[in-house]
């Protein structure tokens, strides 16, 4: 497959679909995905066992430490696949270079994207710090592409972090495939200026001396700029940062806005900052006053529609 600009693709373990592929033949449908994700995104399944011949049922396999040595096998020790999974890992993630994310199932040896049960050689004793094997290569391959393990989407603030980062990752791929110049490069950060302050202002601030120190090799400083603007998304917005984002915005209209519509939209701003409504409040009024008094700058923020309104990201904090 390849880079689809239009849809973004996203890769899924194949049992989160409802595919039969567990180890006792069953699955770990999840009706989030099936849902409330499918109209959006189109899914990419992999189920590494099942791509290694191991069909299903089968017996159970785990992660088990010996020193520095990690290897995949059952419990009893009569089946190790560690080299098949790990030849198979590294040759199926260099085809997904198309992505615009993952999602993974967790606690799998071979899926679990953290926590996983790494068993100590010849007992029953474990400790949760594991990481499945093709989770890791996945990974390692392509260190900037937002991935997460499908349970924890159920914390509202993981989700909505999580498809900020997809639509972003999506939106930086477009222009890379475009061809990155130091135009598109500078009209990109100035595109994303509000949402990188919503979630780290200090971090935000360092990037604007790297842009304005940008070499003429351009390929190999997006690659740097890239890995500092995934990593600013990948800490989690706060409410303050969200308010003073908020409240810089508010400044564009104060030329426009009447006595009473700043005190309007000052108090939506302060009630959000209070938890006493979710930020698409405060968000919607400004966009309806963007509607009247137009500016471009503001516009084209992409804070205030960092992903599609039906994915109901903003309803909850």
């Amino acid at each position: 497959m390849v880079f689809n600009s239009e849809r973004i693709q996203i890769g899924i373990s194949a049992c989160l679909l409802g595919e039969k592929v567990r180890f006792d033949g069953g699955h770990k449908a999840s009706q989030y995905c099936k849902k409330e994700l499918k109209p959006h995104f189109d899914f990419v399944p992999v189920c590494p066992e099942m791509a290694i011949g191991m069909g299903a049922p089968r017996k159970s396999i785990r992660l088990i430490r010996d020193n520095e040595n990690l290897y995949v096998r059952s419990q009893d020790g009569s089946l190790d696949v560690t080299d098949k999974l790990v030849e198979f890992s590294s040759n199926k993630v260099k085809q997904l270079d198309f992505l615009g994310g993952y999602i993974l199932c967790a606690k799998s040896p071979t899926c679990g994207m953290e926590r996983v049960i790494e068993y100590q050689m010849g007992s029953n004793n474990g400790t949760k710090v594991g990481v499945g094997v093709f989770a890791r290569a996945l990974m390692e391959q392509y260190p900037h592409l937002p991935v997460e393990e499908e349970g924890r989407l159920h914390d509202l603030r993981i989700r909505e972090n999580f498809f900020t980062r997809i639509y972003a990752y999506h939106d930086w791929s477009c222009m890379q495939l475009s061809g990155v110049t130091k135009h598109k490069l500078i009209a990109f950060h100035s595109r994303y200026k509000y949402l990188l302050m919503a979630h780290s202002p200090k971090h935000y601030r360092l990037l604007g001396p790297l842009l304005a120190e940008m070499p003429e090799n351009i390929d190999l400083f997006s690659q740097t700029y890239l890995a500092k603007f995934m990593a600013i998304l990948k800490v989690k917005a706060t409410r303050k940062n969200h308010t003073s984002v908020l409240q810089h915005i508010q400044g564009y209209f104060k030329k426009h806005l009447t006595k009473a519509q700043k005190k309007e939209l000052s108090d939506m701003i302060l009630k959000y900052h209070q938890g006493l409504q979710p930020i698409l409040v405060p968000i919607t009024l400004i966009n309806h006053y963007l509607r009247e008094y137009p500016s471009e700058y503001i516009e084209n923020q992409v804070y205030l529609n960092p992903h599609p309104e039906s994915l109901k990201l903003r309803y909850a904090f």
